[in-house]
């Protein structure tokens, strides 16, 4: 049984998706600030967390850093926040999806199971070697040359296992955007060139080689 954390300072809304996600079949623990988030992350086992933004003290955002910090756990915001910057930016953060309250029951459960396909899908072949680069997709680590990388966020991980995929092949940044956030590529290019720069100096951290080209005019591939 998949077990999902609700984290909502609102009790009426947490409990509601508790009642909900439970008649579907999931499992649900339940959190009503931030500090109580990353504490039951810390003791528990979960396979996905719905977090809201607006938390008191530690924040939604903060909450999703550290459990990026940690590993690919699939995160879904379900926030009021409903403008583009706010939605890009927590999804620049490793978010794997946003919800807008108020929501339906319905898109949250869809949602929800989405993500844990994807999950399963990723984990069915867990190991990835290409050059000196190897990825284990269980674990959500990355070795270069030998030498463990930081800890990627699930964006940049999800790049460096597509170009490691297709070695040989340049990558339009569309394409790459579709894939590593799992949504419509709409245009804006900076998200993307964040996320190849900070993938590069962590790789770098690693091992000296270059992995990542650019290729001007068209995106990125594995440098040969």
């Amino acid at each position: 049984m998949d077990r999902i954390l609700i984290v909502d300072d609102d009790s009426n809304i947490n409990g509601m998706l508790k009642e909900a996600l439970e008649r579907e079949g999931f499992s649900c623990g339940q959190a009503y600030s931030g500090s109580e988030a990353t504490l039951r992350l810390s003791l528990e086992q979960y396979d996905l967390v719905l977090l809201d933004l607006a938390l008191p003290g530690m924040s939604g955002e903060e909450v999703l850093k550290e459990i990026r910090g940690k590993g690919g756990l699939p995160v879904i915001v379900v926030s009021a926040k409903d403008d583009l910057d706010s939605k890009v930016d927590v999804l620049s953060l490793g978010a794997d999806d946003y919800v807008t309250k108020p929501f339906e029951i319905k898109e949250v459960v869809a949602r929800i199971r989405v993500q844990l396909r994807k999950r399963g899908g990723e984990q069915a072949d867990n190991r990835l070697v290409c050059g000196g680069l190897e990825i284990d997709r269980e674990h959500f680590t990355v070795t270069a040359e030998g030498a463990e990388v930081p800890k990627l966020t699930r964006q940049e991980f999800r790049i460096l296992e597509l170009l490691m995929q297709h070695p040989t092949r340049v990558f339009s940044k569309d394409a790459i955007f579709e894939y590593a956030w799992q949504e419509p590529y709409i245009g804006e290019t900076k998200t993307l060139d964040v996320h190849i720069s900070n993938l590069r100096k962590k790789l770098k951290q690693a091992s000296e080689t270059e992995y990542i080209e650019t290729v001007w005019g068209i995106g990125y591939r594995l440098k040969k």
